[in-house]
């Protein structure tokens, strides 16, 4: 299986950089390609221009670097998100990434009869996006309402018509005990290396 993660922490030694380890590890144990697009290394600009908005418009991408990651999406069978949860929403780049490449032509399109959305990546099997915060859950889920899950998985995945959507949470990552965060590292290894 081609993995393409999907990765946005700019400090190297965040909790979200031990997923990514993690992750590849596993996934790499499971004989699975990974095909890793760090945001930040590569100094993704988030920002929508004019003449991105009329490409987006033309369903026909300008920038190089959003067009080599809608072609490396395009050989994706499964999509991870890794990412921390700031103000309660993804990091600029995360969101920048959706408005960007994420576009109509390259991974969704219109419906003919002009209502709703069909999804263009054949080979993408399943979407897992991967979170970390230090809010406790059910303040986030209460309170907050769970905004990755509407934002990412319902208004984005789903609305495009994609399916096997997963969302796993690390919650209270600052004040949680040093072997709970080894043991969601050693689980989510092991999840990935089972991967299918």
């Amino acid at each position: 299986m081609r993995v393409v993660i999907v990765f946005n922490h700019p400090y190297e030694k965040s909790y979200c950089n031990a997923i990514l380890g993690a992750v590849t590890t596993g996934l790499q144990k499971g004989k699975h390609q990974v095909d890793l697009i760090h945001l930040d290394n590569d100094n993704f600009n988030p920002a929508m221009t004019k003449e991105d908005l009329k490409a987006f418009v033309d369903h026909t991408p300008i920038d190089p670097q959003v067009i080599d990651y809608s072609n490396r999406l395009k050989n994706a069978d499964h999509l991870i998100f890794i990412f921390p949860i700031w103000w309660d929403l993804m990091p600029a780049m995360t969101k920048g990434f959706i408005d960007r490449v994420l576009s109509p032509g390259i991974v969704y399109d219109h419906h003919p009869r002009g209502f709703g959305l069909i999804p263009l990546l054949k080979n993408l099997k399943g979407v897992t996006i991967i979170t970390t915060m230090n809010k406790p859950r059910i303040m986030y889920s209460l309170l907050i309402g769970n905004l990755i899950k509407k934002a990412m998985l319902r208004s984005v995945f789903k609305t495009m018509g994609y399916k096997n959507l997963n969302w796993i949470s690390h919650n209270m990552v600052k004040s949680v005990t040093q072997k709970k965060r080894i043991k969601w590292l050693n689980d989510l290894q092991k999840r990935f290396t089972d991967f299918r």
